[in-house]
């Protein structure tokens, strides 16, 4: 070095001193941080009581051979964003997890549409399975974990109380009592079997039953029993018996014993977790009125990354907590913004008081767990925890399976790739109906597993109805245009993956808080096989496609239907020349390559149903709304000119025409908004 010259700064030493000058200046205020890369990855999202002393204590303290520390050692920058009180930053964090998806975080799948059984106001009311946004206009019970567990009360409700459940366009045009009448489903109120002030006290009671006060239903009905047999009333007398010994037989197979419950305790939630094989299950049952309604797997992302990462609010790092209490938490802290929290939660492992505490903060309402339960809170504990075990077992079995098909795949097709789970294969699909409403499919399996969300349809025009040679010419080429253009001009790498942009932020993140650093979106990459459904003929199109856009051909398989299309005798044709392949009826690799084409198919063809349907009749969401029949569907698109006119109306127009009252005017404008 020459004399005077100065030592060149090391850039990394720089930027960890820019950090932590920004971190010394940080407030102890509440707040969320969220750590990137040098690659402007975003790496973790974390909430803090005080902001200062949280970020701190990741730069300040030794992490060597831990998770946080891999994760500390590729910290490039920090974002951080002060809010008002914990619960905001409760709020805004998992908002941000659930948008970014960062690396550290332990993410799950953003599910909170649960079904719920309404009781829809009218003269007779009805009972309706119902999934979406509740208002106050209609009675709800639940949530439900699942279909079943609403359909199963649904029957309950009309064996016991028989509620009607028809439609009113149904109950508004009836001159005869349904079938549900002669089996004893429903009183028929549409006839006028029953007087209004006795349905009224059947809505009363199963009201009062699926709240939870059963005893007292039960203790009402042997009263009116016992004034109808002193009236000589028998035949109400031994319906009103019949009904008592249903819901005793109910309460029976419930297997519950609620002299353990207060009025309060009659809502419960409780979560099992169970950790092995490197995956995690959160099983979540359900109790609503004192009733088992049922349970729900859950199986969250990056436990490994997530599940070790244990920072404390103050100035000392506390060990990390167990892999079990890291997912119960993650679970609690996703699942529970912006749904209703029940007054008790019961868990497997002890979590965090203040979590929950800032959870029904949010909600507005009170709430307390216990990871210790006694009498029927711990059978039902015992309960979900088997539960966990078990879906997680099956899961584990699952992936087991898909991964030893993929291996046989990369095999079979002699693939030149070092982990299965970094096969990406690409199937295409083609559907119409004698020419009519042509659509494309693309379906992606990679990392042993389908992924939905990298599902694409296309619109296939300016073709001759029922070519389906020009609609796979099509589809290749729009899917693949753009990624032969970045390879040629040297923006993708030689596995063919092109730069990729930043994405746009969710609109579900906090309004008033700062706007996050923008999320890259996933690289686009060039599969390591593309499956098309066809023989010869498809896979000579795909072979003059790729040529023209200067992608490999090897890539391109074709699967041929065998002998008489008979499922198991399936070959293989590949464009590059090679000859046929039969893997074998009972082969692993054809499974999968049969489960990948099959699932290109049922795509492909629900989207060309439903674009078929829509420009069939423009109304196809017209025909899910209760009340709409068609009568009143077709004033309405005569009226609009169409569904998209339909859309646009307002309240007041929707209600001038024939057949619309008012209320079903809103329910309508609602449903199309």
């Amino acid at each position: 070095m020459k004399e005077g010259q100065g030592q060149q700064p090391d850039p990394a030493a720089a930027a960890r001193e820019r950090l932590l000058a920004e971190v010394a200046a940080l407030p102890g205020m509440p707040g969320v941080y969220r750590w990137f890369d040098a690659q402007d990855n975003l790496l973790y999202v974390g909430k803090a009581r005080n902001l200062k002393k949280r970020v701190s204590s990741y730069l300040h303290k030794d992490h060597d051979g831990t998770r946080i520390g891999h994760m500390v050692s590729r910290i490039a920058r920090l974002e951080t964003t002060v809010v008002r009180s914990e619960a905001e930053a409760l709020l805004l964090e998992n908002n941000l997890i659930k948008t970014l998806d960062p690396k550290f975080n332990i993410l799950f799948r953003d599910d909170k549409s649960y079904p719920y059984l309404k009781l829809v106001s009218h003269a007779f009311p009805r009972m309706a399975y119902f999934r979406g946004a509740v208002d106050k206009k209609h009675r709800y019970f639940g949530p439900y974990p699942n279909a079943w567990a609403v359909k199963q009360t649904i029957q309950l409700m009309q064996k016991v109380f028989r509620l009607r459940t028809c439609e009113d366009t149904v109950f508004n045009h009836r001159s005869r009592p349904c079938l549900l009448y002669q089996i004893q489903r429903c009183t028929a109120p549409c006839v006028g079997f029953i007087t209004p002030q006795d349905y009224a006290r059947d809505v009363q009671d199963a009201e009062r039953f699926l709240l939870g006060e059963t005893q007292e239903v039960i203790d009402d009905l042997q009263s009116k029993m016992m004034t109808h047999a002193e009236n000589l009333e028998f035949e109400r007398a031994a319906a009103l018996r019949d009904r008592i010994g249903s819901l005793s037989r109910v309460l029976h197979q419930q297997a519950m014993d609620e002299s353990s419950l207060s009025a309060s305790d009659r809502d419960v939630d409780i979560l099992a977790v169970k950790v092995a094989g490197g995956r995690a299950c959160v099983n979540l049952a359900m109790v609503r009125g004192s009733r088992h309604l049922g349970d729900r797997a859950y199986f969250p992302k990056h436990v490994d990354e997530g599940a070790a990462l244990g920072v404390a609010d103050d100035d000392e790092v506390t060990a990390a907590p167990s892999p079990e209490t890291a997912v119960l938490e993650a679970f609690v802290a996703q699942h529970y913004i912006g749904q209703a929290v029940p007054p008790v939660i019961v868990t497997s492992h002890a979590v965090d008081g203040e979590l929950i505490d800032a959870i029904a903060a949010t909600a507005g309402t009170r709430a307390r767990t216990t990871h210790q339960p006694r009498e029927q809170r711990r059978i039902w504990l015992e309960m979900a925890v088997k539960g966990a075990e078990l879906a997680l077992a099956r899961l584990l079995a699952e992936e087991g399976s898909a991964q030893q098909r993929t291996r046989a795949l990369v095999e079979a097709l002699d693939l030149d790739i070092e982990d299965p789970a970094t096969l990406r294969v690409e199937c295409f699909d083609i559907s119409h109906t004698a020419g009519e409403s042509t659509q494309a499919s693309c379906v992606v399996y990679e990392a042993h597993a389908m992924q939905s969300s990298q599902y694409r349809r296309f619109n296939i025009e300016g073709i001759t109805g029922g070519d389906d040679y020009a609609a796979m010419r099509q589809v290749l080429t729009r899917r693949y245009a753009k990624l032969a253009e970045a390879m040629a001009a040297g923006k993708a790498d030689a596995d063919g993956v092109a730069e990729a942009a930043p994405a746009e932020p969710s609109p579900d993140t906090a309004a008033e808080a700062p706007a996050p650093a923008k999320r890259r979106k996933p690289a686009a990459r060039l599969p390591d096989l593309v499956l098309v459904d066809g023989g010869r003929g498809q896979v000579s199109m795909a072979r003059e496609v790729f040529e023209e856009l200067g992608l490999d051909i090897a890539l391109i398989v074709g699967v041929e239907k065998g002998e008489g299309r008979k499922v198991g005798l399936e070959e293989l044709v590949f464009a590059d020349g090679r000859p046929k392949v039969y893997l074998g009826h009972d082969s692993a690799a054809l499974m999968l390559v049969a489960q990948i084409r099959d699932e290109a198919h049922r795509f492909a063809i629900t989207g060309m149903r439903a674009k078929r349907a829509s420009v069939r009749t423009g109304a196809s969401r017209l025909e899910d709304i209760a009340g709409v029949g068609p009568r009143k569907r077709a004033r309405l698109l005569q009226r609009f000119g169409g569904l998209r006119g339909v859309a646009s109306a307002g309240v007041d127009d929707l209600a001038s025409v024939e057949g619309i009252s008012r209320e079903l005017a809103e329910e309508i404008y609602r449903a199309l908004h």
